[in-house]
């Protein structure tokens, strides 16, 4: 599903990464530990999180991941919003839960990391 859908999805709102809004993304992940992201996530996938600290960008761009969506509301500080657009990495915001979020995701057919092989 390209990024686009998603934001539509989720009625979020792009911070950064207007170019990225056609790539695709092949699964989800909702986390909030990123030592899990870094374990459990596979690369060309979203992520989905309500930290909202430079070690989101860099953990995020260490696991190949396609973009990250900020859930319940947070906003990342400008400086974070500057860095994942300096790294590439598009940045959405959403104010549903993650929970509501993944669930969102998963009726519409993208599956979580845990369900795709690599």
């Amino acid at each position: 599903m390209v990024l686009r859908k998603v934001k539509e999805i989720l009625e979020a709102e792009l911070l950064t990464g207007e170019d990225g809004l056609d790539v695709e993304i092949q699964m989800a992940c909702g986390a909030d530990l990123m030592s899990d992201v870094l374990a459990f996530s596979k690369s060309e996938s979203l992520l989905l999180t309500g930290l909202t600290n430079q070690q989101v960008v860099h953990t995020a761009e260490i696991a190949e991941i396609k973009a990250v969506c900020f859930v319940r509301g947070k906003r990342p500080p400008t400086e974070i919003v500057k860095l994942a657009g300096d790294r590439g990495i598009p940045l959405l915001c959403t104010s549903l839960p993650m929970y509501e979020s993944c669930g969102r995701l998963y009726s519409h057919n993208v599956p979580g990391c845990s369900q795709v092989e690599e």
